[in-house]
């Protein structure tokens, strides 16, 4: 087990931004059902419910969408709870984009941008929210300060950040479900090495208040889930 008590910045084989083929496709359909039996998708969608009104059009940036599975839940949520959202999947890996447009073909209200969350041209785009969900753990602490900066610029009301809590627990938990039903070589990697890249609610507060972010609200759920809503 690695050195959880500060997190890691090794690398994943998904942040290869040339990453494609059977492999890529196998690893998205497993996170899916990873994040599905695991319970996470409630984190966003419930920070949605606190901030989203009733006959009030929203636009919703994904970043990092991977294969437009949380977009999927966001808008399948929004149609049963009778909110009116347009959902804007975003990533750096035009192989993960063309894998979401294809997956969710039948949501007219999804659509998609290949771009960089350090691109300043994102700068020119606006949206109500900004959610990102198992995506921040993928940058060190200076590039999230960084990227929550810009990502202020570009939200009108909220982010939304839903991920990992980095401990023994979850790291050992994960490594071994994902040794006995993963057939992806890049989820039995990156899985647990996602959990030692997480945070601690220490890690939020310093990330946070370098980035000058003062008003937000941070909760743990279960399973091993942060919730942060930075309100603008």
């Amino acid at each position: 087990m690695p050195n959880l008590r500060q997190r890691s910045y090794q690398k994943e084989l998904m942040d290869d931004l040339n990453c494609q083929g059977e492999m890529l496709k196998q690893t998205l359909h497993e996170l899916k059902v990873i994040n599905k039996l695991l319970g996470g998708n409630h984190v966003t969608t419930g920070a949605l419910q606190k901030l989203l009104t009733k006959n009030t059009p929203y636009h919703i940036a994904d970043m990092g969408c991977g294969g437009g599975d949380m977009a999927v839940v966001m808008a399948n949520w929004a149609n049963k709870n009778s909110f009116n959202i347009k959902i804007t999947g975003i990533d750096a890996n035009p192989n993960i984009i063309d894998y979401a447009q294809r997956n969710t073909q039948a949501y007219s209200n999804i659509d998609y941008l290949v771009a960089n969350v350090f691109d300043p041209t994102l700068k020119e785009h606006q949206f109500d929210i900004v959610t990102c969900t198992l995506f921040t753990h993928h940058f060190t602490d200076d590039e999230l300060v960084n990227m929550l900066q810009n990502f202020q610029l570009i939200a009108g009301k909220a982010i939304i950040i839903n991920d990992l809590h980095r401990h023994p627990l979850a790291w050992h938990s994960i490594k071994w479900l994902t040794r006995f039903f993963s057939k992806s070589p890049m989820v039995q990697n990156d899985a647990p090495l996602s959990v030692a890249r997480s945070f601690k609610r220490a890690d939020w507060e310093k990330i946070l208040s370098l980035a000058g972010i003062a008003k937000y609200s941070l909760r743990w759920f279960w399973a091993f889930r942060w919730q942060l809503i930075i309100y603008k």
